[in-house]
């Protein structure tokens, strides 16, 4: 039985922002506006995507929580409340272009849009590909076999592409055919990888310390941290301060900034699980990592504000392709974006 309520609202919902405006399929979009929630004896107000149904986790006059549907492709976002549509907002969502993979980190991009992403598997374990190449047109090939265990991936200023093994602690170096060298041994259990404007390149053991390799292969200690739980993450910023993530099972995290005299301080603290990162051309630092509880990539400035610019979960890392999209790593996938960021490059 249905028993008789109030005249609908003549009023339509209004849809002012969205935080943040930018998500993968399933991520979770916070919407404020007007006439947005329900009222007594009200019918549920019904968001879509693309004309897909939203499921609606939060919902109130002035704001509603939202789960972006698996379907949505192009990110037009409406409410309907009493009949009535609200005004369109248009959402960035992720397009899916590789799966079934293991990226356990920051994907890699060179000079030419080429993307390039880890079949990792569990510690000790051989996976029949080490790294694929994804190239601009999307088609996905094997690009590196036989590394145990590929974890951190970096392009060097000639393009070429190195490999870090979790499993023997060893550094490789990739040709444009494929083949690989040892190009460093001996680092412990090898993570994150980063070049700086000069050639060298860091490695994360996360065990605890960060090595610094000279371009004529000198290794240096060059800081030491608290062990990490799963991976050190690092990015290089504009100034040559070398940005760590190391993720435990806290969720006050922190993001650590090194000198180039190699001097730790805590740069950003507050953060659930901070995994892969990368720093844009104006210094801003963006982390795989929850803000307050939501997952997805969080933008720090140089004075030290953080937000959520892209929700989703599972992110592990993400990589700036030239032009302005950014590319996405959950554990099994490879997502892009246009978010039109243009990050640092050494090309």
């Amino acid at each position: 039985m249905r028993f008789s309520k109030d005249p609908p609202n003549s009023t339509p919902p209004k849809i002012e922002t969205a935080s943040p405006d930018a998500a993968l399929p399933g991520g979770e979009i916070e919407i404020l506006g007007s006439h947005l929630g329900t009222a007594p004896s009200y019918d549920l107000p019904l968001a879509t995507v693309d004309g897909f149904t939203a499921s609606v986790l939060l919902s109130r006059n002035n704001r509603m929580i939202v789960h972006v549907p698996e379907e949505a492709r192009e990110g037009k976002f409406e409410v309907r409340q009493d009949g009535q549509t609200s005004n369109s907002l248009q959402l960035k969502i992720a397009r899916l272009i590789a799966e079934n993979l293991h990226p356990v980190g920051n994907p890699a991009v060179d000079a030419a849009g080429n993307i390039f992403a880890t079949f990792s598997g569990p510690r000790g374990q051989q996976t029949p590909v080490s790294v694929f190449r994804i190239d601009s047109t999307g088609e996905i090939r094997p690009f590196v076999t036989g590394l145990m265990n590929a974890t951190g991936l970096a392009v060097d200023a000639q393009g070429r592409l190195y490999v870090s093994s979790r499993f023997d602690g060893t550094v490789h170096r990739v040709s444009p055919d494929g083949t690989t060298s040892t190009y460093a041994e001996g680092m412990g259990i090898a993570t994150g990888i980063a070049f700086d404007n000069n050639g060298n390149l860091y490695v994360g053991d996360r065990s605890g310390t960060i090595f610094k390799i000279a371009q004529d292969r000198q290794i240096f200690v060059f800081a030491t941290l608290e062990p990490s739980i799963a991976a050190y993450h690092l990015a290089v910023g504009v100034d040559g301060t070398l940005f760590v993530a190391a993720p435990t099972t806290s969720s006050f995290d922190s993001v650590y900034a090194i000198d180039q005299d190699g001097v730790v301080r805590v740069y950003y603290r507050g953060l659930g699980r901070p995994q892969g990162m990368a720093v844009d051309m104006a210094g801003n630092l963006y982390v795989s990592a929850s803000l307050q509880g939501r997952r997805g990539i969080v933008s720090i400035s140089p004075a030290g504000e953080a937000s959520l610019i892209l929700a989703g979960s599972g992110i592990v890392g993400l990589a700036f392709v030239p032009g302005g999209n950014t590319v996405l790593a959950t554990g099994s996938a490879i997502y892009d974006v246009a978010l039109k960021i243009e990050g640092m490059r050494l090309f």
